[in-house]
Order: structure tokens, then C-alpha cells, then sequence
């Protein structure tokens, strides 16, 4: 008879699971040993919140769960950042750990890898469940993966005591069957657009995925659609999109002068709607809101609150609403030329810094641009419009986890085969988090470590300065690219910060990952 955690790892497969990031642990070998012939792919990553990040980016780009496997105690904690970025983000995240032996629990015994109360560190991010005997393999599982697909997505976290994963396990029911989200009662939104002659869209990551039909409802509305960050690379180069901040006075003054807003899937965060905290934002009160998340639809006032699956109510409205035919075009056409004109007024260096990214795009069209808090991903978040649905996000909004961007890189390159990823990060990001370079060499992915090396927290030091106070603390030495790249075993390059230079370097032939250092006068 199989154990619990053989048990385990094919009820993973059985729920369509088919990579693994993880590190192996003593108190793992039973849920290892379940891998041993299975058709799931492990990938072994060098950090345990290198792990979790892997699976974020897995599940951005391929839609799906990801799942990281990490030991007891110190294994869980390193994982709770990546945790905690995946819950800002909404994104779903199994995350399955081992936690000592049941008679041992809350003791202080002293064993390996303890904890007072696991499960109390992880509850304040997202669900926790414990596997307490070999009957509950199933229930658990279907429970964590209608908790993913039910609701807002988030990280979902199992732990199973060593004792209980060698018990002998009987084979497992099927899966039980995810839950199907239902379409809200549409009337009263219908109303309100065939009324509306000015619409705005505010889309954000809810809507992701959905990109058919967030185009079909803007052009049936002639609305335009300002996207924040975790949008972006929807309706690309489309004349309605609007690929730029909220915290801009011109989509700002595109969504003033409207006379119905739909916002779907959006919380409003600060850090995508108001990132210079001036507040003034325009008055929400009258918009139609649709999210999926119940108590986020509670936290703004809206004439109209729709709680639901984004694309299924976009599904649903398109067939209700009548054609309109205004100037949507010209009213998205003003908002991008104007937002694009404003990041030179708030920094001098900010549209050279977007050139950047622009090139990266231009040089390898349909990447996967993968980005750390850095000064050039902060630009692009601004304004900046991707080429692939899905193909752009970042960690730089809402949680801001530094070091995010070579785990997820992997995860996203895992995701989807034979693409391009670009992974966007500054030096000080890198030394968060450098052994995930070797993950990708390991498992021999076409990933392009772009670091942006200022020699510095360029970032955090120009706040200080900003704020008048002496910038301490953001020179740490960096990292000497070139040989750091070859320990890695990495084909380097190195250039001045200019498109030319980078475009040149992003087009050579290459096999497997590589590094391009970007020097960037401090």
C-alpha cells in the first residue's frame, strides 16, 4: 500500500499538477518519495522563497495553481514573502510543508525545525489545513483547490506531520469538482452604460486572461480601458487601451470627465492609483464595479456592485449593452500622449529609463517580461504597453517583495515552453535572491537576466533625498557582474545605458540563460 505522501503527490497529479518547485528536506523524503515515477516535474530551486516565487510566476503565465514543497519551520518561514506577494497579487498558490510529529505540537521540545504554532504564522496570510490522518488526503486537497479557484486567489497552505506522511494511505477518490462562479444579476449595470455616453474601464488583474472579452465590451462601449500594472499586455497597441498609472493626472482626467466608470477587477490600491499619495483622486461613487471578492466590493463605494467572475460578467453584459459610437478613441488617444508626456515632468531620467523597456519588447517581441522593484521596472509601471497578454508583470506594486524577480522568471519560463523571459532586475534585487540564476541553468531556460546596476538603492535613495534627510544605507557594493555570471555559468555582456547598445545585445543568438548587465551612472 502507498504512504500519505505518495498518496499526496497523486492526488497533485490527478488535479492536473505538473511541476513542483521545491527543495528536499529530512522531513520531506515521503512526499520525495512519491515523485519518484510520477509525471509531475520537480524543479529544484536554492531558497525557499525562491520556491514560492517560481511557483507565482508559474501560475501568472499558465493560469493554473502553482505549488511549492518545503520542509518544517525554517522551510515555511523563508516562504512566507512569496506567500505574501501571491495574496497582494491574487494569485493561486498551493504551498505544501511538513510540521513535526502530532504528539509533538506546541511542546517546546526542542526537535528539528520546530515551531511554537505553525499553522498561527501562516493563518494571517491565507488558509492553512493540517493533514492529521491518512483518511483526510483527499478532502484536504479538493478543499485547498476549490479555496484557489473559489472567491479572490491567493496562496493556500497544507501541512502534513512527519508521523502522518509514511501511514499507509488507500488509493484516492477523484477529484471533486471546482465550483462554478455565478453570473450576478446584470440589469442595473446594463442600465446605467446604454445610459452613459463618455464610459471609462478601469481594468485590473482581475480581468486577466480575459483579454477577448475585455476588447469585445470596450469596443461595443467605445470605451477606453486605462489598465494598472498587473493589466498590462492586454489589447495591445489597441486604440481604446490606455496602458498607463492611475496615479497620472491624465487618466485621471479621462476618468473625471466620464460619465459611467466600470472598474473590473481592481482593488484601488495605492500603489497603482495614487503612488505619489496626493490623493484628489476623482469621485468613484457612481461606478459599476464588478470583483469576486466580496469583501473587497464592500471597501469602495459603488452605484453598482457586481460580485462575480470578471470575464464571465463581461461575457454576460456584452449581449445586454447597446453599440455606442462616440469618441472613445480620441478621449484614450489624449490620456496616452498626455501620461507618456508626464514622465519627464516627475523625473528628467524617467523616459529614457522606459526607452529601455521599450527595447527589450522591440528586440524580442511576444517575451515575457519578468520584473523586480527597480528603477526601470518603475518607470514602465507608469506607462508602458507589452506586447503579450500576461507577458508583463512585476512585484513592485502592492506587497513589493525586493528579490522576486529571477524565482518567478523560472516559474514563468516553466509555464510556458519555448518563449522568451526576460528577467528585469537591479543589483540590489539580485543579491536578494542570486542562487535562482542557477536554477536556470540547471533546468537549461531561455531566460535573460537583465541587471540593472546603478551600485546602489538608486530608489530608495533618491526618496531620501527627496524627503531631505541623509541617504543612509543605499550603497551596498554590488555584485561584479562578469564573474559573477560565469560562477553561474552564464554567457555575459555588458553595456552603457542605451537602447542601441541593449537592443545589440538582446538580439544575439543564445542557448539556455544568459546575463546583460546595464551600467547606469549613479
Amino acid at each position: 500500500m502507498k504512504t500519505v505522501g505518495e498518496r499526496l503527490v497523486e492526488g497533485l497529479a490527478a488535479r492536473g499538477v505538473e511541476v513542483i518547485f521545491g527543495i528536499p528536506g529530512v522531513h520531506t523524503v515521503e512526499m520525495y518519495r512519491g515523485l519518484s515515477g510520477s509525471s509531475i516535474r520537480h524543479v529544484t530551486a536554492r531558497h525557499e522563497q525562491g520556491c514560492a516565487f517560481m511557483a507565482d510566476g508559474y501560475a501568472r503565465v499558465s493560469g493554473k495553481p502553482g505549488v511549492a514543497l518545503v520542509i518544517t519551520g525554517p522551510g515555511i518561514l523563508n516562504a512566507l514573502t512569496a506567500m505574501g506577494q501571491a495574496a497582494a497579487d491574487s494569485v493561486p498558490m498551493l504551498v505544501i510543508s511538513g510540521v513535526n510529529r502530532r504528539d509533538s505540537l506546541g511542546l517546546g521540545l526542542g526537535l528539528l525545525h520546530e515551531l511554537p504554532d505553525q499553522a498561527a504564522m501562516v493563518r494571517p496570510l491565507c488558509p492553512t489545513r493540517q493533514i492529521r490522518d491518512a483518511s483526510e488526503v483527499g478532502e484536504v486537497l479538493d478543499w485547498a483547490f476549490a479555496t484557489m479557484a473559489t472567491g479572490r486567489p491567493g496562496p493556500v497552505h497544507i501541512e502534513v506531520p512527519t508521523d502522518v506522511m509514511p501511514l499507509d494511505c488507500y488509493a484516492l477518490a477523484p477529484p471533486a469538482d471546482l465550483p462554478i462562479a455565478a453570473v450576478p444579476d446584470l440589469s442595473a449595470a446594463v442600465a446605467k452604460l446604454n445610459a452613459a455616453s463618455r464610459v471609462v474601464i478601469l481594468a485590473g488583474g482581475g480581468a486577466r486572461g480575459q483579454e477577448a472579452a475585455l476588447q469585445a465590451l470596450a469596443d461595443k462601449l467605445d470605451a477606453p480601458v486605462v489598465q494598472t500594472v498587473n493589466a498590462r499586455g492586454m489589447m495591445y497597441r489597441h486604440p481604446l487601451v490606455v496602458p498607463a498609472s492611475p496615479s497620472l493626472d491624465a487618466p485621471r482626467a479621462l476618468i473625471a470627465a466620464a460619465d459611467q466608470v466600470l472598474a473590473i477587477g481592481t482593488e484601488f490600491g495605492p500603489t497603482d492609483y495614487d503612488m505619489y499619495v496626493r490623493g484628489h483622486f476623482p469621485d468613484l461613487s457612481g461606478m459599476i464595479r464588478v470583483d469576486i471578492c466580496a469583501k473587497q466590493l464592500g471597501r469602495h463605494k459603488a452605484a453598482v456592485a457586481l460580485h462575480g467572475d470578471a470575464g464571465a460578467v463581461m461575457v454576460g453584459l456584452l449581449p445586454l449593452v447597446s453599440q455606442k459610437k462616440t469618441d472613445g478613441v480620441a478621449r484614450a488617444e489624449k490620456a496616452r500622449v498626455s501620461a507618456r508626456a508626464e514622465l519627464g515632468e516627475l523625473d528628467v531620467l524617467m523616459p529614457g529609463r522606459l526607452e529601455m523597456v521599450e527595447t527589450i519588447r522591440s528586440a524580442m517581441p511576444g517575451a515575457l517580461i519578468v520584473g523586480d522593484s527597480t528603477q526601470a521596472i518603475y518607470a514602465a509601471n507608469l506607462y508602458y504597453d507589452h506586447d503579450r497578454a500576461g507577458g508583463f508583470f512585476n512585484a513592485a506594486t502592492g506587497f513589493g517583495a525586493l528579490g522576486y524577480g529571477p524565482g518567478a522568471a523560472v516559474g514563468a519560463a516553466l509555464a510556458a515552453p519555448g518563449a522568451e523571459v526576460v528577467c528585469l532586475i537591479g543589483d540590489g534585487g539580485l543579491q536578494f535572491s542570486p542562487g535562482e540564476l542557477r536554477t536556470a541553468v540547471d533546468e537549461r531556460l531561455p531566460i535573460t537576466f537583465i541587471v540593472w546596476n546603478n551600485a546602489a538603492f538608486g530608489e530608495i535613495a533618491d526618496a531620501m533625498r527627496g524627503a531631505n534627510t541623509e541617504v543612509i544605507g543605499c550603497s551596498p557594493s554590488p555584485l561584479n557582474m562578469e564573474p559573477f555570471a560565469a560562477a553561474c555559468d552564464l554567457p555575459f555582456a555588458s553595456v552603457a545605458l542605451d537602447p542601441e547598445a541593449l537592443h545589440a545585445a538582446l538580439i544575439q543568438p543564445h542557448n539556455g540563460p544568459r546575463m546583460i548587465e546595464v551600467r547606469v551612472a549613479r
